[in-house]
Parts: C-alpha cells; sequence; structure tokens
C-alpha cells in the first residue's frame, strides 16, 4: 500500500489547462499550491488522465473470450485469461496501483479545494462532483476485479497504509452508487458545456455509470429507471445513436450525439497500441492482439439467426458473406481489405500458404488466430500515435442495458425491443424484418438475443470480461481452447473440425472470479488477508 496511496499529486506527468488534453507545463508543491481556480481544475485534470487508459482497454478485451494477446503483451493478460497467474502477475498488480493513484488524486483535490481563495461556488461544485465521480468509477473498478478493498476517502498516512483492512464488496457498491446518486444534479448536461470543456464528466454519466453498477449487481429495475432517464427526457442530457456504427470510431466523429463519456485524448496525450492489433504490413510490427474464432462466430447472419440456427444460410466454406455489418467493421479477415498509412489498399491475406505470407497463421509475427482488429485504426495517427478518444459508455450501452433489465424482469415486448435492440440493428444496417422485429420466444431464448446483440455491439471495446463474470459464464468461455480460423493443413493443432488451436484455457470457479490481492501489497499489510482460493 505504501507504493501505492503515496503517489505524488503533481508530478512531472500532471495534466494541466482547462482542455482535458493538454500537458501541464507547470511544476508545484503542495504549499504553493490551490492559489486559485485554475489550480483546482489542473489538479482534477491529473485525476481524469488517472481515469482509465488504452493499455488496460485494449488489454482487457484479451482477458475475455474476445480476444487472445500473443506473449506476455499487455502486462501478462494472457496469463490471466488462461487461468496460470499468481498474485505477483503485473496486470493484477497495475489494475491495483492504478485504482488508488486514482483514488489519491481525487481526495487531494475533493479535500484541498476549499484553499482556493474566493472562488465560484458553482465551478467549485462542479469540480468537487466530477472528482466524485472519478474515485467512485475507480473504486467500481476496484470491487469488480478484487471484491472487498481497501476503502478511504480521507489523505491516509503511510503508517495507516500498512493497518487498513479491507472493506466488503457490498459496502464499496453502495457508495459508488450513493456518490452518483448525490453529485447528478451537480453535474452539467453534456449539451451546457462549452467547446473547451467537451469531454468532462456529465449529469448523463452519473446516471449511465450508475446503471451499469446495479447491472453488475443484478438490480433489474433500477437499472430500468437509470436508463429511462436518459431514454426517456433530454433533462439529463440529450443523446442519440450516430447514424453510422464504423464512424463512431474514428477521429473525425469524436463528441458525436452517442458519445456519454470518453477518454480523453489529444495534445500531449496518445497511443500507439493500435500497432498491436492491426496487420503486420499495416502497422509494421507483430500482430499480439487479436480476436477469436468464438467472436467471429457470434456475429449472427443478415437474417437475424445465429450461424447455427437451421435456415441461417451460413456456409462454412464462405463464412463472412451476408453477416452482420458490425462484423467487418470491427474484425479483418482472410480477404477484407484496408488502406493503410500509405494510402494503399491493401488485401489481407491469413490462410496458411498465402503469397505474400507476411499475414497468414504461417509468419510467427502474424495473427496466431488468422483475425485482427479494424476497430479503433486511426489512419490519421502521426507515427502511429492515435489522438483518437475511446469510449468509456455510449448511448448504444444504454439501450443495450435498457433491453437486458427488461428481459430479466420479464417485460421486454415488441415496443421494448423497438426501443432499444431494433434501433442498434437498423443503425448497423440490417434491413430484413427477421433481424429488425421482434423475435418473441421465452425469457432464455431473448436472453440469448440480448447477449449475443450486447457482444456484437460492443466488441473490443473491454466490457465483455465484465458481462462474462457478472453473468457466471465464464467458468464455461474461458474453460476452452482459444481457436483461431478453419485450415485444411499445416503443422497446426486443430479441433475436430479443422479450427486452429492457439491455447488451452482454464477457468476455477469460484477462484478466478475475483483477482487475488498482489504479493507487494500483502507483504506490506497482513490485514489486507486473500480471495478465496489463493
Amino acid at each position: 500500500m505504501q507504493r501505492i496511496l503515496f503517489i505524488l499529486l503533481f508530478a512531472a506527468s500532471l495534466m494541466g489547462c482547462r482542455k482535458l488534453d493538454q500537458p501541464n507545463t507547470r511544476e508545484f508543491t503542495d504549499e504553493a499550491y490551490w492559489r486559485d481556480a485554475q489550480d483546482a481544475l489542473d489538479a482534477l485534470t491529473s485525476c481524469y488522465e488517472n481515469m482509465s487508459n488504452d493499455f488496460f482497454f485494449f488489454g482487457d478485451e484479451a482477458l475475455s473470450d474476445n480476444a487472445f494477446v500473443s506473449g506476455s503483451g499487455f502486462s501478462g493478460v494472457s496469463l490471466i485469461a488462461a487461468g496460470s497467474y499468481d498474485p505477483a502477475n503485473a496486470r493484477v498488480r497495475g489494475e491495483w496501483s492504478y485504482r488508488y493513484g486514482a483514488i489519491r488524486k481525487c481526495n487531494n483535490v475533493i479535500l484541498n479545494i476549499d484553499r482556493v481563495p474566493s472562488m465560484d461556488a458553482a465551478l467549485k461544485q462542479r469540480i468537487i462532483s466530477e472528482a466524485r465521480f472519478i474515485r467512485a468509477y475507480s473504486y467500481f473498478q476496484m470491487a469488480f476485479w478484487f471484491g472487498d478493498a481497501p476503502f478511504f476517502t480521507s489523505l491516509i498516512s503511510i503508517e495507516e497504509s500498512k493497518t487498513i483492512s479491507r472493506t466488503s464488496k457490498a459496502e464499496i457498491i453502495r457508495f459508488v452508487l450513493d456518490e452518483l446518486a448525490a453529485i447528478r444534479n451537480d453535474l452539467p448536461v453534456n449539451t451546457a458545456y462549452a467547446e473547451k470543456d467537451r469531454g468532462r464528466i456529465t449529469r448523463g454519466a452519473a446516471i449511465a455509470l450508475s446503471a451499469r453498477v446495479r447491472l453488475f449487481n443484478g438490480e433489474w429495475d433500477e437499472v430500468r429507471k437509470e436508463c429511462e432517464l436518459l431514454i426517456n427526457s433530454t433533462e439529463n442530457g440529450t443523446y442519440s445513436l450516430l447514424g453510422n456504427y464504423g464512424n463512431l470510431f474514428l477521429p473525425a466523429f469524436e463528441f458525436n450525439s452517442e458519445t456519454i463519456l470518453d477518454m480523453q485524448y489529444g495534445g500531449g496525450r496518445t497511443f500507439s497500441t493500435q500497432r498491436s492489433f492491426l496487420p503486420q504490413t499495416v502497422a509494421l510490427l507483430r500482430s499480439v492482439l487479436v480476436p477469436t474464432q468464438d467472436l467471429v462466430d457470434d456475429y449472427i447472419m443478415l437474417n437475424g439467426k445465429a450461424i447455427n440456427e437451421a435456415g441461417s444460410g451460413y456456409n462454412e466454406n464462405n463464412p463472412y458473406v451476408n453477416r452482420d455489418p458490425r462484423f467487418a467493421a470491427t474484425i479483418i479477415h482472410h480477404g477484407a481489405t484496408i488502406t493503410d498509412f500509405e494510402n494503399r489498399v491493401q488485401t489481407i491475406l491469413t490462410q496458411p500458404g498465402s503469397v505474400p505470407a507476411t499475414n497468414s497463421v504461417d509468419d510467427q509475427g502474424a495473427s496466431p488466430t488468422g483475425y485482427y482488429f479494424r476497430k479503433f485504426y486511426d489512419r490519421t495517427a502521426s507515427n502511429y500515435n492515435s489522438t483518437l478518444n475511446l469510449p468509456i459508455i455510449r448511448y448504444a450501452d444504454v439501450l443495450l442495458m435498457y433491453a437486458e433489465a427488461l428481459n430479466e424482469l420479464g417485460t421486454l415486448d415488441a415496443a421494448a425491443w423497438n426501443r432499444s435492440i431494433r434501433l442498434l440493428r437498423v443503425r448497423a444496417g440490417f434491413t430484413e424484418a427477421a433481424a429488425t422485429e421482434f423475435p418473441g420466444g421465452s425469457k432464455e431464448q431473448l436472453r440469448a438475443i440480448v447477449r449475443r446483440e450486447r457482444r456484437a455491439e460492443l466488441a473490443f471495446e473491454g466490457l465483455r470480461i465484465l458481462d462474462i463474470r457478472r453473468w457466471k459464464t465464464a467458468e464455461t468461455v474461458l474453460n476452452r481452447p482459444v481457436r483461431g480460423i478453419k485450415v485444411s493443413g499445416g503443422a497446426f493443432n486443430r479441433d475436430p473440425n479443422g479450427y486452429i488451436i492457439v491455447e488451452n484455457r482454464t477457468f476455477i470457479n469460484p477462484k478466478h472470479y475475483l483477482w487475488p490481492v498482489p504479493t507487494f501489497e500483502s507483504d506490506q499489510n497482513k490485514n489486507l488477508g486473500q480471495n478465496t482460493g489463493w
């Protein structure tokens, strides 16, 4: 805890100025700080920087059955996904220290802002509310990954950090929900911010995050109520789906009507992670973060049927035609084209024996599954360093949460479908009534449809791991091999149907539903205890 909780608030990496994407150029000591409103805004911007990052955003996908990381990249997420990790794992350590870094920064803002003389009361309240949101978000992440966790809202001392015990997960979640309810009316709606403040936390973000936390908690009627605050009224913000799904993930369409909360990039903050998931001939680097065959198989056909349903029209020998349009917007497959950074159109060949072989499964630096991610490819990036904002919550997720909650309540009907799933499918490009109209069926049948829709819409946005853990399906989907494309020959480990087996995974219930307390932390503080099975 000592290393974690006493991260300096005013390090050189502090981001500053009112604009969220500009790096700080001033250095401060605590004694000389809190002189004016700008100091408070600079300190708050540092909290934003610690809310999330691209490394977690992309790496988290490979913790699920949607993706695979080859080697030890993204701080060893492949070890976690395979069930072969321990409390010293780098990703586990990193999550703990990162979240407490954010909590420490937020507590600093909340507890010290009163030192600013003659500050505008409305601005001060807004800053406090933004900091409380980020702190609540950080505690939710701790509860999700670790369950019980150290909890504090003060600037605890080094000695206290060595003796603090863990607070129950239930208490932490209650705190998070109480905070999100308390601050929402002190936050502006999305349309009230000036252009220089775009990207700041809004009332809609507080409501949407509350819905997500309640979804995680299985509070279905409360999820419904929170979502309806955003669906039924503009009082809490004005949101709608962007017309084109693919445009959501391009820099030209940032701050669109669907955005509820993004990670902000630009100015001095960039990321080059796209080099990890693009074909070698595009990124000029080894491809290590790649989609799985299981994800590919879950995209439905244009007629709304799953590929294994009778009458779907799916052809295993021509598997990529007539599929959900979001598939092509998300994943690059054998024979797909992509325009590279030099404005050249490349055809990506992934089958063994392809010429050239650079992107095929034959090449050691290529995708071992035969697929690549297209989503979040930023062709405008300078030297691969993207300034593309990454979504934390978007309005499509609100519609999906709403549909799931209604189904679990037994009230998902044609009218509710038309206000949620149908909107997403029409936006995606489905035109057949069989895909867009309410399918009817039992609660269990509709559950499968809603969950598949959620997977397709939100693929590669880091949410799949949250879903399979809260659904308690991780013990099934992470207890089977990672598969790649179907091949007819070559020195590949294949399943009986000819699909490449990339890795065998193991998930132990209940052990792997929570991460262990990191070794470094438990060595420093014997009061932390350990999670079951670790």
